[in-house]
């Protein structure tokens, strides 16, 4: 592999920031405390713990009380789910989004298992929410809607604040999957109007193993992880204090610079999209049509297996996945693109760029020297 390495998947993980990373790591080495011990030692631990709190919460807009902190998204989505369906008796209905990270789908197909039913709203060929079908498929025992605020794989922003007035007038409280959202994009859940909210630390320059999820006071939870009292009885289990620290650096340092991050980052995504309609005609960028992320492409070259496209800009030091990060080593077309129509022979060539805080120009730079000759190496090959 290329000693140059050139990061253009940030939605899949970032970089920790030398901020967050400097602020975890006297919590692994010097201030190691049980932050549940009564003795002060646990106690220093405990009030940073409260103070990386109120740092999330900040992030947000939501009171300290109702963040509960998390091994990471997945755990949040999964507690979303659970925890919710368990605290409301006699509703046995979940409605999800086709396109929703496999963390809700996996989990919703589980609960069907386990007896509940899900209704699964489509979106059209852009990407967008089908918010006819969702209101539809609301019914008397909904006891959850569960519609991520931004998509991994394409960057489509859904319209969250019309989804949660829907589900007001059914008086069905509504979860968002925010964590491929927040950091590129305002997110502050009095506006958006949700009741539950999930994020995670290393989608936001910030260490893997935490997250955390937003809980509306008075929205019926249960908790799902049993075997200690932490966080007000709603997760059970040691808090990962260093992690948890992390986060709230990371929610501080976004709170700090968030605009302009974004407004930078957009210019970088906007040249990269310019670039790639300009030099290949078999690219098409999904979800064009639609709002998006600023800092998130997919595109698909027309008749080329994305992964062999994807070994060869490895070797050269290009980090981009074929879609979800989730998904990776999968030969099928994502399930996203199955849902909004794309072609089979379209889909297969699905390539992700997503960037971030540490990418430049000299990145785009060196993408374009590298991409032009892989795909044309995968054409010569035959593969194509």
């Amino acid at each position: 592999m290329s000693q140059t390495v050139t990061y253009l998947d940030n939605n899949a993980t970032t970089r920790p920031d030398d901020r967050v990373v400097a602020a975890m790591l006297p919590l692994l080495t010097e201030r190691y405390g049980n932050p549940s011990s009564a003795h002060p030692f646990g106690a220093q631990a405990a009030a940073e713990v409260e103070e990386a709190r109120a740092r999330v919460a900040a992030l947000i807009g939501a009171r300290d009380s109702e963040i509960v902190f998390t091994s990471g998204g997945t755990e949040a989505d999964n507690a979303a789910l659970r925890g919710v369906l368990a605290a409301s008796p006699g509703k046995r209905h979940l409605v999800v989004s086709a396109v929703e990270h496999h963390a809700i789908l996996e989990t919703a197909e589980r609960l069907e298992e386990e007896g509940a039913s899900v209704s699964r709203v489509g979106v059209d060929g852009d990407g967008r929410l089908d918010l006819t079908g969702l209101a539809t498929a609301i019914r008397d025992d909904t006891a959850l809607i569960s519609v991520m605020l931004a998509n991994n794989e394409t960057g489509v922003i859904f319209p969250l604040q019309e989804v949660c007035r829907i589900a007001r007038e059914r008086d069905v409280p509504v979860h968002t999957d925010a964590i491929n959202a927040l950091g590129k994009m305002p997110v502050d859940v009095e506006r958006l109007g949700v009741s539950l909210l999930s994020l995670s630390g290393h989608k936001l320059y910030g260490p893997k193993g935490a997250g955390a999820l937003y809980i509306r006071r008075g929205t019926p939870f249960r908790a799902w992880q049993t075997g200690g009292s932490q966080e007000r009885q709603r997760r059970g289990g040691t808090l990962n204090a260093p992690g948890i620290v992390g986060l709230g650096v990371a929610c501080e340092i976004l709170r700090e610079r968030g605009e302009r991050e974004i407004a930078r980052v957009r210019v970088l995504r906007d040249r990269l999209e310019a670039e790639l309609q300009r030099r290949f005609s078999n690219g098409r960028i999904i979800g064009a049509g639609a709002e998006r992320l600023p800092n998130t492409s997919l595109v698909c070259f027309a008749g080329i297996p994305s992964q062999a496209l994807l070994i060869l800009l490895s070797e050269a030091g290009i980090c981009v996945s074929g879609g979800a990060a989730c998904a990776s080593g999968s030969l099928e077309p994502s399930h996203v693109l199955k849902a909004m129509g794309i072609e089979p022979e379209v889909a297969q060539g699905e390539i992700r760029f997503s960037l971030g805080r540490f990418n430049t120009d000299t990145d785009i730079d060196r993408l374009f020297e590298v991409l032009p000759a892989a795909l044309q190496k995968v054409t010569a090959s035959g593969l194509a």
